[in-house]
């Protein structure tokens, strides 16, 4: 049995570099997400613990499908050998945003640590479209179940429940 064909997605090339750094594609035949690459003028130096900083991933996308959305997520490889992450943990591209893919780049280092070099062209983050489900909101005085969790949280399971958010 094979999978449904895949939608198509309509994918704007706003720094021409990209042709020569290599366009949007998935890197190999089994790749969730394609990588984005830092589109500088100049290597961005981002010293442990400083603020994040936007940098273009120099691609705009239109996902137009509700069903769809994008996630920025960090390279795997960069986040942990180097502490290269994203300020925001992980960028949402809504179905209907067509403007530019900037990325919150993020030194996550400790202080005292070496700096990161973020070279333009480098392959610095990644974005993998997921399905999204939008169930219709019911507000409510009380469930209409309860569970046996409950409202425990916090490392509750597997204890039985205690019915603190703290347990």
């Amino acid at each position: 049995m094979s999978a449904p064909p895949a939608p198509t997605m309509e994918i704007r090339i706003l720094d021409s570099r990209l042709h020569e750094w290599g366009l949007p594609r998935y890197q190999s035949d089994m790749a969730a997400a394609i990588d984005l690459h830092a589109c500088l003028d100049a290597p961005l130096v981002l010293a442990p613990g400083a603020a994040p900083v936007l940098v273009s991933s120099g691609l705009a996308v239109h996902i137009a499908d509700p069903a769809i959305a994008g996630l920025v997520l960090p390279r795997s490889g960069l986040g942990h050998r180097k502490g290269l992450v994203l300020g925001n943990l992980v960028g949402l591209i809504d179905p209907d945003y067509t403007g530019p893919i900037l990325v919150s780049a993020w030194n996550r280092s400790p202080s005292g640590s070496e700096p990161i070099v973020l070279q333009a062209g480098e392959r610095f983050a990644q974005l993998l479209f997921v399905p999204i489900l939008r169930p219709a909101l019911r507000i409510v005085e009380s469930f209409s179940v309860e569970t046996a969790r409950g409202p425990g949280g916090f490392g509750s399971t597997g204890l039985g429940h205690r019915g603190d958010a703290a347990s």
